[in-house]
This record gives structure tokens, C-alpha cells and sequence, in this order.
């Protein structure tokens, strides 16, 4: 009976083992991969929970309990990043008593000459003032499709909750900042545009709560 050369049956093994080395390798790459996909989702949903990164809440209701006889302004900030839109907020502030429910009014007007659909994604600062300022109505919770030229008000209903006053860093807050910025959903952006200001009216006025 005959037999395999011993260098012919280590190269056998080699081969093999060089397989299933690339094998793991490739498994592990596309693992990782998933885990990247997956985490930005995930990432998300904790800064909505917990106010993370300055990421306000979203409450079901208007805040119901006790209001605080403490003054607190909010500034509002807008910008346009890749977006044919004037954007801007229609009062640069407004001073409220903590608890209590608040409305504000953003413009857009579609300077293009098409319809453009835009998204806007949103944060407070200072960012740890995210865990307790709540929006319930926002233009921000869906994408918005403005037609050429149409302009349209784009309404905010918000509440700063009155536990902001128990944490040791906020509970001499005065000021927070809602800014937005506002971009265009992929595959509506416009080839052309019309003649237009290409600057969002963004507020520059104190970008930080103070």
C-alpha cells in the first residue's frame, strides 16, 4: 500500500489550516461590520433616552405637574447644511417659567426650483440640559417636502421639565440653546437652483446656555 509523501501531507494540512484562518478572519470582518450598522440605530435610541450629546426628549403630553417660579430663556438656532432653504427661526428667544409649555415658530422657504424634501437633526446646549428639555410637537419628528418658492412655519410646543433644578450643573441654568440643522434627503436635492441666498439665517447669538 502506498503512501503520501510526508511534504505532501504537510502542505495538505497548510492549505487547510490557511482556509480556515481566512475563513475566521472573513467571518470576524463581516461581524464587525454589522455591529457598526447596528450600533448608529442603537446610538440614536440612547441619546433620545437619555439626553446624551444634548439630544432633547420626546414626551407624549405637555407637562401636567408644577411649574417653578424661575425664569429660564430659550434661544433657537437654524442652519442649512446642502440645502437650497432659508432657514431660520421666527424669534431668536423666548423666556418661560421652567414646567411650562412653550411654542416657537421655524421658517423654511424652498429656494430651488424644484421640490426639495428636507430633514433636520437637532440638539440643545448645554448638552446635559438634553436629558430634561422635552419636545412634544416638532417639524423635526418627520421629513418635510417644500415645493419651488413655497415658505412654510414650522411650529416647536416644548417644556423644560422642573427636575433641571435637582442636578448639581443645571440648577443655576438660565439659558439653553434648541439649534437645528436642516438637510437635504437623499436623492431629492435639486440639479438646479434659483437665484437665492445660499446662507441659512442661523442665530449667532450666544451658542452657549449660560
Amino acid at each position: 500500500m502506498s503512501t503520501k509523501p510526508n511534504n505532501i501531507v504537510a502542505a495538505g494540512g497548510k492549505q487547510k489550516t490557511n482556509r480556515v484562518i481566512a475563513f475566521v478572519c472573513l467571518s470576524f470582518f463581516v461581524g464587525m461590520i454589522g455591529v457598526a450598522y447596528a450600533a448608529v440605530p442603537l446610538y440614536k435610541l440612547f441619546c433620545q433616552v437619555t439626553g446624551y450629546a444634548g439630544t432633547p426628549q420626546r414626551a407624549e403630553q405637555v407637562y401636567a405637574g408644577k411649574v417653578l417660579d424661575k425664569d429660564i430663556t430659550i434661544r433657537f438656532d437654524a442652519n442649512a447644511n446642502g440645502i437650497a432653504w432659508d432657514f431660520a427661526p421666527a424669534a431668536r428667544s423666548v423666556t418661560l417659567k421652567i414646567g411650562e409649555t412653550g411654542l416657537a415658530h421655524y421658517k423654511a422657504t424652498n429656494l430651488a426650483s424644484a421640490p426639495v424634501t428636507g430633514r433636520a437633526t437637532f440638539n440643545v446646549v448645554p448638552d446635559v440640559a438634553g436629558a430634561y428639555f422635552n419636545k412634544v410637537e416638532c417639524f423635526c419628528f418627520t421629513d418635510q417636502t417644500l415645493q419651488p418658492g413655497e415658505t412654510m412655519d414650522m411650529p416647536v410646543v416644548f417644556y423644560v421639565d422642573p427636575d433641571i433644578v435637582n442636578a448639581p450643573e443645571l440648577k443655576n441654568i438660565k439659558t439653553i440653546t434648541l439649534s437645528y440643522t436642516m438637510f437635504p434627503v437623499e436623492g431629492t436635492k435639486p440639479v438646479a437652483s434659483r437665484p437665492g441666498p445660499g446662507k441659512s439665517k442661523a442665530n449667532t447669538e450666544g451658542t452657549l446656555g449660560g
